[in-house]
């Protein structure tokens, strides 16, 4: 997604971030089967699956505190986890190096709960508002793209003029216009429920949040 030439060598918290992503992906599998959640029918938590480690509405029957954590590191399918690992080993090198290990794993996780923050909170609302009790929406969240959208704001701000290419469509532009482009369009999908599966609301608040600890850290930089 971006010029090779642009990454410093893959090492420190991506590289761990990576590791551990791939591991839960694989263990998860093996040690706590297929998920079968959002059958109404389904008797309890236990027969989750590995969707136990996905991310639920709080008041669900299978909302766990700690899934606010460990839903970052679960992914769905193949495409998915290697999509955002991708785009963490394009990106998250330069930042780190940038910020170093400490700062950038804390925005990193702050970003990915912060999305949760916010999805839910859409949903929330979306629901009260339908009429529909949110504590019987028993749908997971699973996945880092929120913590990645994070990710693509933090390269905005620190290299604006990085060009940033796609393989499809084929087109390149200038990391500032990219990620803009790239957050209006989470918002259409998300208003319009476009792409039935995708949480854009969780994209939109990894990045949201993003913005929200850079504009903090910069009001505090600027004061010293």
């Amino acid at each position: 997604m971006s010029n090779f030439s642009f990454n410093p060598p893959f090492t420190g918290v991506v590289r761990h971030l990576v590791i551990i992503n791939v591991l839960m992906f694989i263990g998860t599998y093996i040690l706590l089967g297929r998920e079968s959640a959002g059958n109404p029918d389904m008797p309890g938590y236990e027969h989750l699956g590995r969707l136990k480690l996905a991310a639920f509405m709080p008041g669900s029957m299978y909302f766990q505190p700690f899934q606010i954590a460990t839903h970052m590191f679960m992914h769905g399918s193949l495409s998915h986890i290697l999509f955002n690992m991708m785009s963490l080993y394009f990106f998250g090198p330069m930042i780190e190096r940038e910020w170093g290990e400490k700062r950038f794993l804390l925005y990193y996780l702050s970003c990915g709960v912060g999305a949760y923050a916010i999805y839910m909170g859409v949903q929330y609302w979306e629901l009260s508002s339908a009429g529909i009790n949110p504590e019987t929406w028993n749908v997971p969240m699973l996945g880092a793209s929120g913590a990645i959208f994070g990710v693509l704001v933090a390269f905005a701000y620190l290299f604006p003029n990085n060009v940033i290419s796609l393989i499809f469509p084929p087109i390149s532009l200038k990391a500032k216009y990219f990620v803009p482009i790239m957050a209006v369009l989470e918002l259409v999908y998300g208003v319009q429920r476009m792409s039935s599966g995708i949480a854009h609301f969780a994209h939109l608040g990894g990045a949201v949040t993003g913005i929200l600890i850079i504009l903090l850290w910069h009001k505090k930089r600027r004061t010293f």
